[in-house]
Order: C-alpha cells, then structure tokens, then sequence
C-alpha cells in the first residue's frame, strides 16, 4: 500500500487556482505552484500528473465556486424574476472589486482562458462548455418564470435572454478588467436589465 497523502488535495487546487488565475497558464511557473500548494515538486506531479492536469482541476474549481454562487442568488425566495437578475448582476460587480482588492486583478478566470488556452486545449474547451451551458439554463429558467408572471415582457426569447446576460457578465468582468470603477460597473449593469422589461415606445 502507498502512503498516504499528508495534505489537502482540495485546499492545494484552490491555491493553484489563484495562481493560474493571477498568472495565467503560461505565466504560472512549477515553482510558483510548489511555493502557492506548500507541496514539492515531486508531490505537485506526483498528485496531478501535470500542469496541465492540475489547471484543469483548478478551473473546474473556480467555474463551479463561481456558478454555484450564482445559483443560489437566482434561486432565493422572496424575490421575483427581474430582481434576481439585478441581484446577480451586483453579485457580479462585487466579485470584480473584491478581486481587484485581493490583488487578483487579472480578470475573470473564465473570460482568461476562453480567450487562451481554450483554443489549444479540448478538455479546458469541454470545461467551459459544460458550465456554459449550466448558466444558460439557469438564467432561461428565471427568464421563463418572469415572462409567465407578465414581468418580463421582452419580445426576445428566453433563449436569446440567457445569452444576453452571459454576455453583459462577460462584459462587466473585462470592463472591469481595463479598469473600470464600481460606478462604471454598477451602470452597466443596470443598464442592461432596461431589456427585460421595454415600455411600448421602445419596442
């Protein structure tokens, strides 16, 4: 029998996730992810197989923190369709500015290796999309229940909605990004949920 393990496997990823995401995957040295894991060399590689391998599990990681925080804002009780978009949205401005206050300044993890190593790497390509997906149904679902609560009267589609927002949440991030403040933020984000309900003369 091996001997075993004596750390946190789960504590060593999220640590690794904060240097990939500060440094990215090319910026990201073996010796920045021993000194970030307190692991040696001979422990990072032995426990996942690669840098590669370890990146993945960093991102499925932070994609599912991220998600599921975004889950249980749209699913809170006690506030209709519109409102938990708005909810989200400020959830979303607040993670730029904790970020940029952590000194993780960098952007969003996702947005980062979407345009990237996405391109390169099919297995990080099939990360991003699962959790894609995951949001989009997520938003269509609330998207739906505004519309059959008469609160959303958008001609757009729940459909074309959810992939609206995704964007408008890409965009505060690397807005944010290129230096935005909270204000900036915060108008946009307000701004945006202007779609969800038109008045008639802007139809």
């Amino acid at each position: 029998m091996g001997r075993p393990r004596l750390f946190d496997e789960d504590k060593a990823v999220e640590a690794a996730c904060r240097v990939f995401w500060t440094k990215g995957y090319e910026g990201a040295s073996t010796e920045d992810l021993c000194e970030a894991t307190d692991l040696r060399r001979s422990s990072v590689y032995n426990t996942f197989k690669s840098k590669a391998h370890l990146f993945r599990r960093a991102l499925s990681h932070y994609v599912d923190t991220m998600t599921d925080r975004q889950i249980a804002v749209l699913s809170e009780d006690g506030y209709d369709a519109v409102e938990r978009i708005r909810r989200l949205l400020a959830v979303i401005v607040e993670a730029e500015m904790e970020s940029r206050r952590s000194g993780y300044g960098s952007g969003c993890f996702t947005v980062n290796t979407i345009t990237g190593l996405a391109s390169k790497d099919p297995l990080v390509a099939e990360i991003l999309d699962k959790d894609l997906k995951r949001r989009l149904f997520l938003l269509r679902s609330v998207i739906n229940d505004g519309k059959r609560a008469g609160i959303i009267n958008s001609p757009m589609d729940a459909q074309d909605l959810a992939w609206y927002f995704v964007a408008v949440i890409y965009g505060i991030r690397v807005a944010a990004q290129s230096g935005a403040d909270e204000a900036e933020l915060v108008c946009i984000a307000s701004a945006s949920t202007a779609v969800l309900a038109p008045r008639p003369d802007s139809v």
